[in-house]
């Protein structure tokens, strides 16, 4: 305990310093105030009263829903693809040129296509999110599928197992390091993506939200808004953290 104190201590004394000292610049005038930083105090009065408003509750409920649906689509088409790519040899070499020529395109490349395609409305920014998880999503699932010692497998087969039974209880939990690895790495990813594609083209939203306070000049809106998604990556990161220690703890 006192271990995850000092810890806790260690990672949370540098956050309240850099807080104590923006608080200081801006109280002193060291920087041009409101136009330029607002006061850490200022920013937190503006958070209360955007929670008090539901502004913020509204457009971040818009935002959460379409981050949910998009990454857990595609989080969970990317490891379907990548078990059956990692596991079948000829579907591998069938799909692995198609990916490579999609994969390296950024997610938002797309947006001005799917705006043509889909047009503007709730299945754009959830399309987009789809995308970038998919591709990650399954390039690790293949890659942990692939490195599971082979002689697992064969020792699996010469005891009877089924194809069946091997995938699902020698292959995959092998493999379900490197599973995590794209989803987590894809859980911040996918709330970078859907700011981008609402100050774009959608009218609601914390991307939505801060293009508006852009056009009043709202510096302390604008930041609270950063501070909700910096919050929410990390908290999406810890909980698949939290969930692949769970799953691993029998065995790892």
């Amino acid at each position: 305990m006192r271990k995850g104190l000092r810890s806790w201590w260690r990672g949370t004394i540098p956050v309240l310093l850099m807080l104590a000292v923006w608080e200081t610049l801006a109280r002193l005038n060291w920087i041009p105030g409101d136009m330029f930083l607002p006061p850490f105090s200022s920013v937190t009065g503006q958070f209360y009263e955007l929670i008090q408003s539901r502004v913020l509750i509204k457009d971040f409920s818009a935002s959460l829903l379409r981050v949910l649906i998009g990454f857990c689509a595609g989080s969970l088409a990317g490891i379907f693809t990548g078990v059956i790519m990692g596991w079948k040899e000829t579907v591998r070499t069938t799909l692995s040129p198609v990916i490579a020529l999609l994969f390296p395109i950024p997610a938002l490349g797309w947006l001005p296509l799917l705006m043509i395609w889909i047009g503007i409305n709730e299945l754009l920014p959830i399309t987009i999110i789809f995308i970038c998880s998919f591709f990650p999503v399954l390039y690790n699932t293949v890659t942990g599928i692939k490195e599971v010692d082979r002689k697992t497998i064969d020792a699996a087969r010469v005891l009877g197992a089924s194809e069946t039974y091997i995938l699902f209880h020698v292959i995959l939990p092998a493999a379900i390091p490197n599973i995590f690895t794209g989803l987590k790495l894809e859980a911040g990813m996918a709330w970078r993506v859907i700011i981008a594609a609402e100050m774009v083209a959608i009218p609601t939203g914390i991307g939505a939200l801060m293009m508006r306070a852009e056009s009043l000049m709202r510096i302390d809106i604008i930041i609270v808004c950063l501070m909700v998604i910096s919050f929410m990556c990390l908290l999406f990161e810890r909980l698949f953290m939290c969930l692949e220690a769970k799953l691993t703890s029998r065995w790892k």
